[in-house]
């Protein structure tokens, strides 16, 4: 059974009041447990939680370090194209914005790599918009070996593939591929994602089964926070992980967990999420899966990223520009969204040095097998 079989019988608006329901206890009982069930999750995430963060945040702290050991992984976004075919209320590559579009070729790209590289990052994940047929698996088999004789990790995050056509990008060097679902409430989902192959939500749900399937290393699963009822889509995602993580024992699995940002035409359907729920989001999760790796983007403040990076994060982002070309030319008007921390690698690094933590700017060499 795919899991989107799976997904469909799911009663929202039951989970979503079941996760209201839990008392402290059962909160604490769950803390004393090695090893989460779904259930004991949804209770680390529940509002009676919330008194208990500090404790939740030091046991995740410890399981990060028992796990990770105090490295943390820089990598860089490169934005190869913002041409989009889907119409995403709120995105600022969706096909209705009045913004310039472009798509960088092998040249423009060169350029790229030798930019990132000068700030001393060896990981890139490579973004587009999702346009199969100018920004496909054509393109992406054309510009892949350029960027690969640069970076020792190139991590991809465009619209869903084939299977076939993921084990040609695993055949020229990905090494991961991210999948945010957004959001696992199909009634949202189709509120957000107008138009275009985006809004078919069962192509997107199984994509990571095609990624599983080629073969690739490493899968990123997600979820962009502030569409739904962020604790429902955070209990379904899990659900989502557990199936995946079961059935591609061999993969290793990645979570991303971004606040909606400001954008041109963003949507002002929003459902906020503050401070103190993302940390709990996150360390819930690091308590649920300690093998997880967690990633926190330039999307969220300095401060924010300094307070949790230590708790449980593994994978950040820095320096990061979200248009096409943003490294070396820095052309206006073309970002997917607004960044918040503008700090550069070196800045972030020295930050992190200073609470302890070793930042890791190349992830492996060739030669070890990857």
């Amino acid at each position: 059974m795919s899991f989107s079989e799976q997904w469909q019988p799911q009663h929202w608006q039951s989970m979503q009041l079941q996760s209201r329901s839990f008392s402290a206890s059962q909160v604490q009982a769950a803390l004393t447990k090695n090893q989460l069930s779904i259930y004991d999750l949804q209770a680390l995430l529940s509002p009676a939680a919330l008194p208990l963060l500090a404790q939740i945040a030091t046991k995740a702290q410890r399981l990060t370090r028992q796990r990770f050991g105090h490295s943390v992984q820089f990598f860089a976004p490169l934005y190869l194209s913002n041409l989009c075919a889907n119409e995403c209320s709120y995105c600022g590559f969706s096909m209705s914005q009045q913004v310039k579009r472009r798509i960088l070729n092998l040249a423009e790209i060169e350029q790229e790599c030798l930019a990132i590289k000068a700030l001393g990052i060896d990981q890139v994940l490579l973004v587009t918009g999702e346009h199969e047929r100018k920004v496909g698996i054509d393109y992406f088999c054309q510009v892949l070996p350029v960027i690969r004789r640069h970076f020792s990790s190139i991590q991809l995050e465009v619209q869903p593939l084939t299977t076939t056509e993921y084990q040609q990008l695993k055949s020229l060097g990905v090494d991961a591929v991210m999948l945010y679902q957004e959001t696992y409430n199909a009634t949202a989902y189709q509120q957000f994602h107008l138009k275009g192959k985006k809004s078919d939500i069962r192509w997107r749900l199984d994509a990571p089964d095609r990624v599983g399937n080629a073969g690739i290393d490493k899968i990123g699963l997600g979820i962009l926070l502030g569409l739904t009822d962020w604790r429902t889509d955070a209990i379904v995602l899990a659900q989502h992980l557990k199936y995946l993580q079961k059935r591609y024992w061999q993969c290793r699995f990645s979570l991303s967990v971004p606040r909606i940002r400001p954008c041109s035409g963003g949507s002002d359907k929003v459902t906020a999420i503050d401070d103190k729920a993302l940390i709990q989001l996150i360390c819930a999760f690091r308590l649920f899966a300690p093998e997880l790796e967690i990633s926190l983007s330039t999307r969220e403040s300095a401060t924010f990223r300094q307070q949790v990076i230590p708790l449980a994060i593994t994978s950040i982002s820095a320096g990061s520009k979200t248009q096409p070309g943003g490294y070396s030319v820095d052309p206006d008007n073309l970002e997917q969204f607004s960044i918040d921390d503008t700090r550069s690698p070196k800045q972030v690094a020295t930050a992190l040095s200073h609470q302890g933590l070793q930042p890791v700017w190349k992830d492996w060499d060739s030669f070890l097998g990857r």
